[in-house]
């Protein structure tokens, strides 16, 4: 293969983020609902035949050792004992501390490409595992559909999800995840909310148990739009930045930060709506309109 390959590394929001607790390891206990977006990175990548992993554009205040697309391809080469390696070159869209999973989804983007590239045969599961070791966001990307995430975020279930279009506007300010959650004032003790997962049913073959799985569907949809993120406040207060655009984006309907922030978003019904708030947007003020996806585009790559 000559030439480089390009692969998506699509972002991700939160639609509600809990924080159930603390872990006796030091890590938090969590429950959210991921949802992937029509927006992302993009990775393109070569296989060489000479092991050497090597990033070919540098990341702004990013080492390439400290790359998670790097760190990703060597711990898939340890863990297969291939000896292939690979040139990296990522096009950067998501910020850095934006709360969209941008170093994440391409880390997971990487393992799936090169596992794909390099015939090294690992199952989406085995792929997740060792996503875990490169970071909690990781293995979503790699199970690749919208997921309830618990535990650290990594026990993850499929949900169906309404379709919905997002406008994200992109503040300054780059948080830092581990501040957020070491801080004093973090809420600490919310309770768990019941999220029921669904699949689609093509031929539902009893009337009555399908309109009890619908009541059932629009009942956990209403828990997630009600349920908040944890973070939020205490990012506020750290980042006036994230709540001065938080403060905008209330005014055009129900908005809410993503992750551990910087960035905010709100859901629209179509594409019209969300374009027409787009528009409105401040010139101080960043943003962009996505979709929602049901699948990681590159879900197909990994079997199990």
């Amino acid at each position: 293969m000559n030439g480089l390959e390009v692969f998506p590394a699509p972002a991700k929001l939160n639609l509600m983020l809990h924080v159930l607790g603390r872990r006796a390891d030091g890590y938090h206990r969590l429950q959210t609902v991921f949802r992937f977006l029509d927006h992302g990175d993009e990775v393109r990548l070569r296989v060489r035949e000479d092991g050497a992993i090597h990033r070919l554009r540098d990341v702004p205040g990013i080492p390439a050792d400290d790359d998670l697309s790097v760190r990703a391809a060597r711990l898939l080469q340890t863990a297969t004992g291939t000896t292939q390696g690979a040139d990296i070159e990522l096009t950067k869209r998501l910020p850095q501390g934006g709360g969209l999973g941008g170093g994440s989804s391409d880390a997971a983007t990487v393992l799936l490409a090169l596992n794909h590239l390099w015939r090294t045969g690992l199952a989406r599961p085995d792929l997740q595992a060792l996503g875990l070791k490169l970071g909690a966001d990781v293995p979503v990307f790699i199970f690749g559909e919208s997921a309830v995430g618990e535990g650290v975020g990594e026990v993850l279930t499929p949900i169906a999800l309404p379709d919905a279009w997002y406008v994200v506007l992109v503040p300054e300010a780059a948080v830092a995840t581990s501040r957020i959650f070491a801080h004093p004032e973090l809420k600490r003790d919310s309770k768990p909310i019941k999220i029921q997962g669904f699949s689609v049913v093509e031929s539902p073959a009893d009337a009555t148990e399908n309109a009890t799985e619908n009541a059932s569907k629009n009942a956990t949809e209403n828990a997630i739009a009600n349920a908040a993120n944890d973070l939020q406040d205490l990012v506020c207060q750290l980042y006036p930045d994230v709540a001065r655009h938080l403060e905008w984006l209330r005014q055009h309907g129900p908005a809410r930060m993503t992750g551990s922030g910087a960035c905010v978003f709100s859901a629209f019904e179509t594409e019209a709506a969300a374009r027409e708030v787009r528009a409105q947007l401040p010139p101080a003020m960043r943003g962009f309109v996505a979709r929602g996806l049901d699948r990681h585009p590159l879900r197909e790559l990994a079997a199990g």
